[in-house]
């Protein structure tokens, strides 16, 4: 119990030799401190789950997401450890306020990073529904886009296509109806079509050769229909017409299984809104929420420091700083007094030293001199 209460004390960024003086700040430090760690241990949940769609379908993507979890947890310990233990209790209210207005604008964009993903987790299986109904769509807007230029593109050949079937159909029934007029010909079958005598006479000749001719000219149109059609085929499947197939459910599946951060956090996005464009109040509520609940989450030491009066360790650190800056100027007062008594003795000793080179000097010139 100790050492959580010591690691906690260090989370908070206390002095800890000084709180240790003073019992009846270790709860409030270590709920501060406390705080800290959950906050930071979010965040590396929150780093590694949008890192593991970054690199997701890579066979280090697990490895990847540990590491950069752990960093972005460390970074946002580290950033909120100095935004609570830099915060000075010494001012007045609004001075503290002032103080900290910077770093819970701070607290409130690292509360809104670390949030997104985290609502990409507990949005899971409605992000996927979103994202398989957007992958249909889209799908259903690509196979109308591609057909609608393919009817551009090769209208005219289709519109001849459907005058030879509809011209292919009359033929046939116009066929049927003078294969029945000849046979009634033949057996003398009395209308107002026929002569009404029996046999392969005059008539029944001239029958006959009208619907030969109708028979040759169905079997053009038709080859030229099956020609036109094995053309618009082949240029179906040139333009790629014919490769384009709505999802299954399986493939649809998969792919909101691979989908990136960005289409997941798009996808989140869509699901305040309804069908017709209208905002869901509900779903917006429910993922503003659990936003709102982390910024709040991430803000919290900083509303606690803010809010704790000013306790004896609080008034401890301050004279401890006083007397740390006292000692530092005390301190250079040394270091400056040592300087000038150093350079006034380098000073003294160069003085010395030039006095006797110019008195060697002076005596081996008048040595010289007498010499001469």
């Amino acid at each position: 119990m100790r050492k959580v209460t010591r690691f906690f004390w260090f989370c908070s960024g206390a002095h800890i030799e000084t709180l240790k003086k003073y019992p009846i700040e270790h709860n409030k430090y270590v709920g501060i401190g406390a705080t800290i760690f959950f906050t930071a241990l979010f965040a590396s949940l929150s780093g590694g789950y949008a890192m593991y769609f970054v690199f997701s379908g890579n066979a280090f993507a697990v490895g990847f997401a540990i590491l950069f979890g752990l960093l972005w947890g460390t970074a946002i310990f580290n950033m909120d450890r100095y935004i609570v233990s830099s915060i000075n209790k010494e001012g007045s209210t609004n001075q503290q306020i002032l103080q900290a207005s910077p770093r819970i604008l701070l607290a409130i964009m690292i509360g809104i990073v670390i949030s997104r993903p985290l609502e990409l987790k507990i949005f899971d299986k409605e992000i996927r529904q979103k994202l398989k109904t957007a992958y249909l769509k889209g799908q259903h807007r690509k196979i109308d886009t591609l057909q609608k230029t393919y009817l551009q593109k090769y209208g005219m050949e289709m519109s001849r296509t459907q005058d030879m079937k509809k011209e292919k159909d009359s033929l046939e029934k116009d066929i049927n109806r003078s294969r029945f007029q000849l046979n009634q010909e033949v057996f003398g079958d009395k209308t107002n079509q026929t002569s009404g005598i029996t046999g392969y006479g005059t008539y029944a000749k001239q029958k006959q050769s009208v619907l030969q001719e109708k028979e040759a000219r169905l079997k053009t149109v038709t080859d030229d229909a099956n020609k036109m059609d094995q053309y618009l085929s082949q240029r179906k499947n040139f333009e790629g017409v014919n490769d384009l197939r709505l999802f299954t459910e399986h493939q649809l599946d998969s792919l909101a299984g691979v989908a990136g951060f960005a289409d997941r956090n798009w996808a989140l996005g869509q699901l305040t809104y309804n069908e017709n464009g209208t905002r869901d109040l509900d779903t917006y509520m429910a993922i503003s929420f659990i936003g709102y609940l982390f910024i709040l989450f991430e803000c919290l030491p900083v509303f606690v420091k803010l809010m704790s009066p000013k306790g004896p360790y609080d008034v401890a650190v301050a004279k401890l700083a006083e007397a740390n800056i006292h000692y530092a100027e005390r301190d250079k007062e040394r270091d400056i007094t040592a300087t000038d008594d150093l350079f006034s003795h380098h000073l003294d000793t160069d003085v010395e030293r030039r006095k006797k080179i110019i008195t060697g000097q002076s005596e081996h010139d008048l040595e010289q001199y007498r010499y001469d």
